[in-house]
């Protein structure tokens, strides 16, 4: 059981700033497309869906290329630090991140979708600027539905094995995440420790799974603390 401390460990790293990088850029994302209109929006929504819809080990190779010696990130990772980021738990970092970005974006869409415009427009009227509006009425009536995405996002950062094995590799002590882990520990006979690693990972994922039902499924109840104290500066 020692031995799977630090791939475990690993794992959780990837997974949590993976999300750390999709959360904010997700927000972005999932703003623009339910409170704008612009020219190539369409666009934009097929972009961030294509992962879904890509093998996974396309995605890895596509980042490979990237962040590759030959690549444009690749090229300026090695200017600044004098080695390219392929192969590096930080390129897991971005394989997992590609992949769980489109359910990020959704989940937030979904939640930020539910907030009446209205309030924002009334927030706008009490005199607070788009930001103000945003932190104070709109983030805190869709944060169930913005902390749900984050767990989605969460559990299938850490369930990736595709496109990490591509632009990561499996590199024990290195890049070797639980899922590339249980792979190698298949394919060289030791089914004991792969299911070991295995029960581990179920046991994170329905964790995870559990707590983005139950605020999915918990009843909501207005929400108009953000509204009261832009009308009551003084609370």
């Amino acid at each position: 059981m020692m031995f799977d401390i630090p791939v475990i460990a690993l794992s959780l790293q990837v997974a949590f700033v993976a999300t750390g990088l999709t959360l904010p850029v997700g927000l972005i994302v999932a703003w623009l497309l339910v409170r704008k209109d612009f020219r190539g929006k369409f666009f934009l929504d097929i972009v961030v869906s294509l992962p879904l819809a890509l093998p996974p080990v396309v995605v890895g190779y596509v980042l490979l290329w990237l962040v590759g010696t030959h690549g444009w990130l690749g090229q300026i990772s090695q200017g600044l630090f004098g080695s390219t980021l392929a192969f590096t738990w930080f390129a897991a970092v971005l394989a997992s991140s590609v992949v769980s970005f489109p359910l990020v974006v959704r989940s937030f869409t979904i939640a930020l979708a539910g907030v009446d415009p209205k309030l924002e427009v009334a927030a706008k009227g009490l005199g607070a600027g788009s930001l103000r509006t945003f932190f104070t009425v709109t983030l805190p009536l869709a944060q169930r539905g913005v902390i749900a995405g984050v767990l989605l996002g969460f559990v299938r950062a850490l369930s990736e094995f595709g496109a990490t094995i591509i632009v990561a590799g499996n590199i024990p002590g290195r890049t070797q995440t639980v899922p590339t882990a249980i792979f190698t520990r298949i394919s060289s006979g030791d089914t004991n420790s792969a299911w070991r690693l295995a029960l581990v990972s179920l046991l994170l994922g329905v964790i995870a799974l559990a707590v983005h039902n139950w605020l999915l499924n918990r009843p909501r109840s207005p929400n108009t603390t953000g509204l009261n104290r832009l009308n009551n500066p003084s609370s």
